[in-house]
C-alpha cells in the first residue's frame, strides 16, 4: 500500500507538471540584473508575491545568468500552484555574518509547489565551514541552509542543484507528498554538517533518482518522518543515508516507514544506518527497509548505533530508550572500507526487534583479515547468503 500511493503521488506531480499552463513573472520585469553582484531580492520577492495572488497556476522565472541573492522568504499561501523556476545560478552572500536567520532560500506554507529548471542554488559555503566550531562547542552558531521547506504540500522539486550549501543543502519540515527527482547536491567531503536533504516531521517525502555529494549524511530521517521513500540515490562522499539521530531530545515523535532501495553509496564514512543517541528519552523508530544496496568503498556499511555519541557530548553508559522494531537489511553488497561489515548494536534497556538480515556480500581487503559482523542486544531473523557470517561476533 506504500509503494502504491508513492508511485500514485508522484505520477500525479509528473502530470501535474508537464501540463501546467502558467502564468509568467519573470524577474527582469522586476529590475533583476544577472550581473552576479546586484542584490535581487526585492525584485524576486515583488515577482513571487504577484504569482502568488495569480488565480492562475502562476511561475516565477529566474533566466541564465549569475545572480546575487540575500536570504528570501517565499511564503504562502497562494492562490494557485506555483512554479520556481531557476535557469540560472542564484550566489548567496559568502559571509555568514550577512545572515539574520538560518535560511538562505525558504519555501513555506505552499500547497502546490514546483522547483525547477536545471539551475543552481550557490551557498558559497567555504568561509561558513572554516568558522565551523560545532564539533567542540554545543552552542554553537547555527549557520544557513541553502533551501528550506516548511509546511509545504504537493510539491516536486526537479532538475535543480545545491552546491555549497553553508549547513544543510535542504531542510524538510511538516511536509506532506514532497518529491525530489533529478536533485543535485554538490559539496566536498570535508564540508562540515552539511547534510544533502534533512527530512523531520514530515510524510510522503520522495527522494528518486538523485546524486548526493557531501560532508555529511545525504539524506538523514529526523523524528516524526513517516513513509520515506529514497530510491536510485547515488550517495558519496558523506555519511551515508541515515535515520537519526534520534533521542536527542524530550517528546520527539515516531519514526515509521523508511523505505531505502536501489541506492549506490560510494566512498562515505557509513552506508546505511540507524542512530540514536545514549541516555535518550523513550521514543519509537519502525518498519525501516534497506534494500539492494552497492556499497563502494564504504567504512560501517550497515550499521544500528544506538551508541551515537559523536564528540562525546552524552551519557555514553547510560543506554537508549529508543525503541528499534520492524527492520530488514537485504541484497547488500560491495566492498567495505573497515573489517566490520555489519555492525548492528542494539540498546540494552530496549533490544530491536524484528530485525531481518537476508543477502550480504560485503568484502573486506584490509590487513586485519576478512570483514566480520558483529551483534548486540538483537537476535535478527538471519537467511540467504551471508559473508561476512552474519552475528558471528557479540560486541560489548
Amino acid at each position: 500500500m506504500a509503494i502504491r500511493s508513492y508511485v500514485g503521488a508522484l505520477l500525479l506531480l509528473l502530470s501535474f507538471s508537464s501540463t501546467i499552463n502558467a502564468e509568467v513573472f519573470h524577474i527582469g520585469n522586476y529590475g533583476a540584473k544577472g550581473d552576479g553582484t546586484s542584490d535581487i531580492s526585492r525584485a524576486l520577492l515583488s515577482a513571487w508575491k504577484d504569482a502568488c495572488a495569480s488565480n492562475t497556476s502562476a511561475k516565477v522565472l529566474i533566466p541564465g545568468g549569475t545572480f546575487a541573492l540575500s536570504e528570501v522568504v517565499l511564503e504562502g499561501p497562494c492562490k494557485a500552484p506555483m512554479e520556481f523556476q531557476l535557469q540560472g545560478t542564484l550566489r548567496a552572500p559568502a559571509d555568514p555574518s550577512r545572515f539574520k536567520t538560518d535560511g538562505w532560500v525558504v519555501f513555506q506554507h505552499i500547497d502546490g509547489l514546483i522547483v525547477s529548471g536545471g539551475g543552481t542554488f550557490d551557498g558559497q559555503g567555504k568561509i561558513a565551514w572554516e568558522q565551523n566550531n560545532c564539533n567542540g562547542d554545543t552552542n554553537c552558531r547555527t549557520l544557513p541552509f541553502n533551501l528550506r521547506l516548511n509546511f509545504v504540500d504537493n510539491a516536486l522539486i526537479h532538475d535543480v542543484t545545491t552546491l555549497d550549501s553553508k549547513q544543510f543543502h535542504v531542510n524538510v519540515l511538516g511536509c506532506k507528498n514532497v518529491t525530489f527527482r533529478h536533485f543535485t547536491v554538490t559539496a566536498p567531503g570535508d564540508s562540515l554538517n552539511t547534510d544533502g536533504i534533512h527530512i523531520g516531521r514530515s510524510a510522503g517525502i520522495s527522494i528518486i533518482d538523485s546524486n548526493i555529494k557531501t560532508g555529511d549524511d545525504c539524506v538523514s530521517v529526523g523524528d516524526g518522518s513517516q513513509q520515506i521513500f529514497v530510491t536510485g540515490v547515488n550517495c558519496g562522499p558523506g555519511h551515508g543515508i541515515s535515520v537519526g539521530s534520534l533521542g536527542k531530545w524530550k517528546n520527539e515523535e515516531p519514526v515509521v516507514g523508511v523505505f531505502v532501495k536501489n541506492c549506490t553509496i560510494t566512498g562515505a564514512t557509513n552506508g546505511v544506518r540507524i542512530k540514536t543517541w545514549p541516555a535518550s528519552p523513550a521514543g519509537v523508530a519502525s518498519d525501516m527497509h534497506f534494500e539492494d544496496i552497492q556499497m563502494n568503498d564504504v567504512a560501517n556499511p550497515v550499521l544500528i548505533d544506538q551508541g551515537y555519541c559523536p564528540w562525546n557530548q552524552c551519557q555514553a553508559q547510560v543506554p537508549s530508550l529508543v525503541k528499534i522494531s520492524k527492520v530488514s537489511f537485504k541484497r547488500i553488497k560491495g566492498t567495505s572500507a573497515s573489517q566490520v561489515a555489519v555492525k548492528i548494536a542494539c540498546s540494552k534497556l530496549v533490544p530491536c526487534d524484528n530485525v531481518e538480515i537476508t543477502d550480504i556480500d560485503l568484502a573486506y581487503h584490509g590487513p586485519e583479515g576478512p570483514a566480520v559482523s558483529e551483534c548486540l542486544n538483537v537476535r535478527p531473523l538471519i537467511s540467504g547468503r551471508q559473508y561476512p557470517p552474519a552475528c558471528a561476533k557479540v560486541v560489548s
